[in-house]
């Protein structure tokens, strides 16, 4: 595995990154929590949800369902650490305000400041959707192992309802993307759920030997790998991959730094802002995954 320069990495974040992800970049490499909430409070709006660019393609103002997935993969950060993440609630709440009556989340609410936003973003395809559901209700089940609120919240029990009825519907047509999302959802709820180990071993056969499940639309050779469907070791979804799948995926992520000491976009980005805010997220977050893997 190549070797990593934590040094030129840090670096990185402070020349080009986002003050929340320098912020979580110092929580995953020393432990220091402070900053951090505060950081990711600045995307927040009153009602309770998250805009403001937060997701780098995606620079609405507005509280949309795809950044509350963030919100949430920031509060498990900070509740693993034994921080209080009082916000997630108030998100929940807001959460709960934009779901169907099915308790599906749509991919996107309808947009008032476009500019700078991925066409996708701001011409949605109307409905519940199962891919900005299942991962948006992952990343709350991994907040509700440490905060009783969250986890006894109405919305995410409508969530979870929702993506284990539609992922009885998942087959060889879904979407890399879909299905990725619904695999990380039913590893989150796996020992909460009885029908999860059930449904996720009726889904194993569309997860191909190398791991590799290339994306539909996206940009030549874009693809999900295994580090992005299990990225940790010890969990239920990473038994559907090869010992040598892993092995060559980590290779892989290690060897994807850059000479400037961050990790790149592998994906269309709709903006020079959005590409360097996603090297920047991406970086954390391929550490945060060499480093849960040893």
């Amino acid at each position: 595995m190549a070797v990593i320069d934590l040094a030129a990495a840090t670096d990185f974040l402070a020349t080009h990154g986002r003050l929340l992800d320098r912020r979580r970049l110092t929580l995953l490499l020393h432990g220091e929590t402070a900053g951090v909430a505060e950081a990711l409070a600045a995307y927040r709006n009153p009602d309770g949800g998250y805009g403001w660019g937060m997701e780098p393609d995606l620079r609405s103002a507005t509280s949309q369902p795809g950044r509350a997935l963030h919100a949430f993969e920031v509060f498990a950060e900070l509740a693993a650490a034994g921080e209080p993440v009082s916000d997630a609630v108030a998100l929940s709440d807001w959460l709960s305000s934009v779901s169907g009556p099915e308790g599906g989340l749509p991919f996107a609410l309808p947009l008032t400041d476009a500019a700078g936003c991925a066409p996708f973003w701001a011409d949605p395809v109307p409905g519940p959707s199962l891919q900005i559901t299942a991962i948006t209700a992952a990343n709350a089940h991994q907040v509700a192992r440490h905060d009783p609120a969250v986890a006894a919240h109405p919305w995410l029990a409508a969530a979870t309802r929702f993506c284990l009825a539609a992922a009885a519907e998942v087959g060889p047509d879904t979407h890399a993307i879909e299905l990725a999302f619904t695999l990380r959802f039913l590893d989150a709820v796996h020992e909460t759920d009885a029908s999860a180990p059930e449904l996720m071993g009726a889904l194993a056969h569309l997860v191909p030997a190398d791991g590799i499940l290339p994306v539909v639309g996206g940009v030549e050779g874009e693809s999900l790998r295994t580090l992005d469907i299990a990225p940790v070791p010890g969990r239920p979804v990473r038994d559907l991959f090869t010992a040598d799948a892993v092995a060559a995926d980590l290779d892989r992520l290690a060897g994807l730094q850059q000479p400037d000491g961050g990790w790149p976009v592998e994906w269309r980005t709709y903006s020079p802002a959005a590409e360097l805010e996603w090297r920047g997220y991406l970086t954390v977050a391929a550490l945060r995954v060499l480093r849960a893997n040893a």
